[in-house]
């Protein structure tokens, strides 16, 4: 008898809303945006000079201005800088475009976060703290559809602390697959050039204490200053942290803390608890982290487990700092997840789907990890049956997740050429999943 699946090649395959898309939908949705609105004016001219003096991002505006608006000049391009409210500082580039841009109210002063207007590239980089492509009608904004844009976060240097947003917005070409890279290698350009900026300001300034006869660090730091501002006693230079901290929980069943030149191999307990942490890093009561650890309210063996955890990251040299009320991670720590999601979002399914090396800590019970674990799958899923071609669909298919789903599987067919010889494995594998 002929297999119903022989007949898919002829069937559309539904396109679905990307996963980053539509969350960013839903949360705009949930406060009540209007989606024909115009982004309000947030900073008026008269203090608009003000307040690009006193940002942080102004002295590296050369940096940006060489890296992207050279090149936008003519092309039809507009290249924003945001502060980290998402309110729109400096908007250069094309003129004509420029002029256009206006209409939608995409001008300095502007306030371009997703609290406000939902789905943008500026706004949600932002929310989501990690670069973003946003493609003409996925803006939840329908007076900005007609637009795309490409965003990316700029951090401060040593605390990772978001100072602000740099963003691409014009047509098709905004969201060109090379954009996003180039972004994000302008953000690291900027953040860099922020790092000697600052280092050449205190060895200036320590040069001249020097010759009131007090002791500095070379590094200009001090002689008992630490990284996060407070101080501690013996000489010599504080380390800086040359790179955030992250954690490795995918197919291991315990974490694996990486820390400058530290590695430490945590407990399942500890593993746990600093995952949900990295994930929620908005931080968490004693009450809410005592239920994603343990199932219930087990406050008391928590902070126990707090005070032993804090120990040993000390001991070990990590510089990772849990934070109390809320708990919480002092800086952000990059979860090997959070890499996968990163990577999904930018439509890079391949090198996702090679980084996904199994399932978030796979051996844990804990429901906030089972949580994380289930968000994970459902966005590899989601992207897979979205947007991936059919070669990384088939690597997506055979995993241990993809062996057993049938939609996969049939997506796989449909994306197949008619005359593909892979066609009579995929239709015997489906055929016996519905045996």
């Amino acid at each position: 008898m002929r297999s119903p699946w022989l007949a898919l090649p002829g069937i559309a395959v539904p396109r679905r809303p990307r996963t980053v898309v539509h969350e960013s939908w839903q949360r705009a949705r949930e406060r009540e945006l209007d989606p024909e609105h115009l982004p309000a004016l947030e900073v008026g001219e008269d203090v608009l000079a003000e307040f690009r003096l006193a940002h942080p991002l102004a002295p590296v505006l050369p940096v940006i201005r060489k890296l992207l608006v050279k090149d936008a000049e003519g092309s039809g391009l507009l290249v924003a800088v945001g502060d980290e409210m998402g309110r729109l500082l400096w908007v250069e580039g094309d003129n004509a475009a420029k002029r256009r841009a206006e209409q939608m109210r995409f001008v300095e002063g502007a306030g371009w976060s997703e609290r406000t207007v939902g789905t943008s590239a500026p706004g949600t980089a932002l929310e989501l703290d990690h670069g973003i492509q946003i493609h003409d009608s996925e803006h939840f904004n329908r007076l900005v559809h007609g637009w795309s844009c490409t965003a990316v976060p700029v951090h401060d240097p040593e605390t990772r602390r978001i100072l602000g947003v740099i963003d691409i917005t014009g047509d098709a070409r905004a969201v060109d697959p090379h954009t996003l890279p180039l972004i994000e290698a302008t953000a690291a350009a900027a953040e860099a050039e922020l790092m000697v900026l600052r280092l050449k300001g205190l060895r200036d300034r320590g040069s001249r204490t020097e010759e009131h006869g007090e002791r500095m660090s070379v590094a200009g730091f001090g002689p008992s200053a630490d990284t996060r501002g407070g101080t501690r006693g013996g000489a010599g230079p504080t380390r800086v942290r040359r790179r955030p901290a992250a954690l490795h929980v995918l197919g291991r069943d315990t974490g694996e803390l990486v820390a400058d030149d530290a590695t430490v191999e945590l407990s399942s307990r500890h593993s746990e608890i600093v995952t949900v942490l990295a994930w929620h890093r908005e931080g968490l009561s004693a009450s809410r982290l005592a239920e994603l650890v343990y199932g219930e309210e087990a406050v008391v063996t928590l902070r126990a487990e707090i005070v032993r955890l804090r120990r040993i990251l000390e001991q070990q040299g990590t510089g990772v700092e849990l934070l109390s009320r809320p708990y919480r991670l002092a800086a952000p720590l990059e979860l090997d997840a959070h890499r996968v999601v990163s990577l999904l979002d930018r439509g890079a399914h391949r090198v996702a789907l090679a980084a996904s090396r199994g399932p978030l800590l796979p051996g844990s019970e804990a429901p906030g990890v089972e949580e994380i674990r289930a968000q994970l799958r459902t966005r590899l899923r989601e992207a897979m049956l979205t947007d991936a071609a059919v070669d990384v669909m088939l690597d997506y298919a055979a995993t241990e997740e993809g062996l057993g789903d049938a939609e996969v599987w049939a997506a796989a067919l449909r994306l197949l050429p008619p005359r593909s010889p892979k066609r009579a494995g995929v239709v015997a594998h489906l055929e016996a999943l519905e045996g």
